[in-house]
């Protein structure tokens, strides 16, 4: 299970929106110090994302969590959005020239292709939407809401 710390912004029936901090992988290697990506991340700050992720714990607003998605649907969903493209610029490229197509239009198929890649990973991504092993799920609660105060009390449970 791929996780990540979020907090909670709002609750909706069985699924609640997260914003989450994106960092960069650059926190934990070696050569961040001469590294033009570390400092790219460092000049542009943190990004935040917002999220939507299934419940069933009864989280409330302001609460910290931890949301996760297994490992082998992240694995499936990259894997199809490089891949698929891809095919496409190559598959109508060599049909252009199987079909005695010259360069240029050799060219245009193979963009071509890659549009019709793009366009189909888009529909289908739409269709993963309403995919729960495709969705992030709250795994667990970091730290119970002090409602009184608002605060944040540090115990995993």
């Amino acid at each position: 299970m791929i996780e990540e710390q979020a907090r909670v912004l709002s609750v909706e029936q069985g699924a609640v929106w997260v914003e989450t901090i994106r960092r960069s992988a650059c926190s934990s290697c070696q050569a961040r110090a001469g590294c033009g990506q570390s400092l790219l991340q460092r000049m542009g700050g943190a990004r935040r994302g917002l999220i939507r992720a299934l419940d069933d714990r009864a989280c409330r607003v302001g609460e910290e969590v931890i949301i996760g998605i297994p490992e082998n649907a992240m694995l499936r969903g990259s894997s199809l959005i490089y891949m698929v493209p891809l095919l496409g610029l190559f598959s109508f490229a060599l049909l252009a020239q199987v079909f005695g197509a010259g360069e240029p239009s050799i060219i245009l198929a193979g963009f071509s292709g890659l549009g019709l890649g793009f366009v189909a990973m888009r529909w289908y991504a739409g269709r993963l939407d309403a995919d729960p092993d495709f969705t992030p799920q709250v795994v667990s609660r970091v730290g119970k809401l002090n409602v009184v105060s608002g605060t944040q009390e540090r115990s995993n449970y």
